[in-house]
């Protein structure tokens, strides 16, 4: 029986876990803060249940819309928070329990390698207990990026760890980051009626997004009342009593009551003996991996976070799903980032997965493009859906759906038919020929590739 230690208890560690076992290895995960890590600790879990809160607050927005009259909803961020803390320690203790059923030993500690092929783990109540392995697999994840001139102190200058400890609703919040996590809290917040201001260094929301989707949730955000700071870069966040100042490069300044920090990720690989035991990492302190998730040292692969390959739980899973599968000799799919659904949790929400619209205009993808707008969906209407599209690539010659974008409420669920459009190399008019429920927003779908027809 092989033996594999996993070294952190996130999507890359605990769904490698399970496959491992289910191949037949015997395996011991060492976790230091709880299984499930941050994405269900800190990070996708509450914010996503934080977001679920806000699109109540949104759809509650538009009832006058739709002849509904609602007196104004207050928010007890108390509670709110109480609950999203609840529902991830929750979820931390199913996967703890499904693990521990799958026959899966957890250890408590602080793990790092002494070579290839052993781990020592400081254990959590105390002494070390080492483990050596046929195979190890790293999913440390990462944390909150913060700078010198920045520093959070969990009161009133806060990472998106830190926010769910807030018990009453900040007056004014202030979020310095206009990436995916920076434009997920400051859409939220503002849903829940909190003034927000967003500081951003590029010249427009999601700047590695669509641009015609980004484009779209700017529109919608300013248009509800959020102060967006293009091309603003911020130079310091200093707190003075209740007050939070945010000092921007050209000298400006920004003031209220609370601030989020939303600088990007820095990896958990310090002081975990990669280095000592030749693992090779990259520039930004990454652990450099190949498709299958293999390291540069035999016998010791990466999934997730710590390897920077794309911050996704989706793709941490399937990484490390991916690296059990290559130890134990099972059939191995490498990773293809090319097939990736993602999501931005705003609202509306932007979804997409494939051939972008920068490769496109840069020439790198040969496609046509085709946008149908949401405001026509009769669906849309009905419930008083004004923003967001639907917009597909297909390959010139062939009609292969080579990748799409959806705006719009609940994009995450929509992109489904196109990521499998994508994925088993569907054309526009299979998925055109394929029936929609009518009335539905997903009729859209089927609408822009009936729109992409050529007879």
């Amino acid at each position: 029986m092989a033996r594999v230690v996993i070294v952190g208890g996130g999507p890359g560690g605990y769904e490698s876990a399970l496959v491992a076992a289910q191949l037949g290895a015997e395996v011991i995960v060492i976790d230091t803060d709880g299984l499930g890590g941050s994405a269900v600790l800190t990070d996708c879990v509450p914010s996503k249940t934080l977001i679920a809160t806000a699109e109540v607050m949104t759809d509650l927005a538009g009832a006058a819309d739709l002849g509904i009259a609602v007196a104004p909803p207050t928010v007890e961020l108390a509670q709110v928070n109480h609950r999203v803390k609840l529902l991830a320690l929750a979820q931390s203790h199913d996967i703890a329990t499904r693990l521990t059923r799958e026959g899966v030993r957890l250890v408590t500690g602080r793990a790092r390698l002494d070579g290839p092929g052993r781990v020592v783990a400081e254990l959590a109540d105390g002494g070390t207990e080492t483990f050596d392995a046929d195979a190890v697999l790293i999913a440390t994840g990462a944390a909150p990026r913060t700078l010198p001139t920045a520093q959070p102190d969990g009161e009133r200058i806060l990472t998106w760890e830190q926010v769910y400890d807030l018990d009453e609703m900040p007056s004014h919040l202030i979020v310095v980051g206009s990436g995916v996590t920076g434009a997920e809290f400051a859409s939220a917040y503002q849903s829940l009626g909190i003034p927000v201001s967003l500081v951003s260094s590029r010249d427009r929301v999601l700047p590695g997004e669509d641009q015609d989707a980004a484009q779209v949730l700017e529109d919608v955000l300013t248009r509800r009342g959020m102060t967006v700071l293009s091309r603003s870069r911020m130079a310091s966040v200093a707190r003075d009593g209740d007050v939070v100042t945010v000092t921007l490069a050209d000298g400006r300044e920004v003031a209220g009551s609370h601030c989020i920090l939303a600088l990007g990720s820095v990896p958990n690989t310090a002081g975990i003996g990669l280095e000592e035991a030749g693992v090779r990492l990259n520039e930004g302190g990454f652990i450099e991996v190949d498709r299958v998730s293999r390291t540069s040292v035999p016998g010791v692969y990466a999934a997730g976070d710590c390897t920077g390959v794309l911050m996704l739980a989706s793709v941490a899973a399937q990484q490390g799903r991916i690296a059990m599968a290559h130890v134990l000799g099972d059939a191995v799919a490498p990773l293809d980032l090319s097939v990736v659904a993602s999501n931005v949790f705003t609202s509306p929400e932007i979804a997409t997965v494939g051939v972008t619209q920068r490769q496109v205009d840069a020439g790198e993808v040969l496609a046509e493009v085709i946008t149908q707008p949401l405001a026509t969906n009769a669906r849309a209407k009905m419930q008083g859906i004004v923003d967001g599209f639907v917009k597909l690539f297909v390959a010139p010659g062939s009609g292969s759906v080579l990748g799409g974008v959806v705006v719009g409420p609940r994009a995450s669920e929509l992109i489904h038919p196109v990521a499998i459009a994508v994925t088993e190399r569907l054309t526009a008019d299979q998925v055109a020929q394929t029936f929609t429920v009518y009335p539905s927003i997903s009729g859209s779908i089927a609408e822009a590739a009936r729109r992409l027809h050529r007879a």
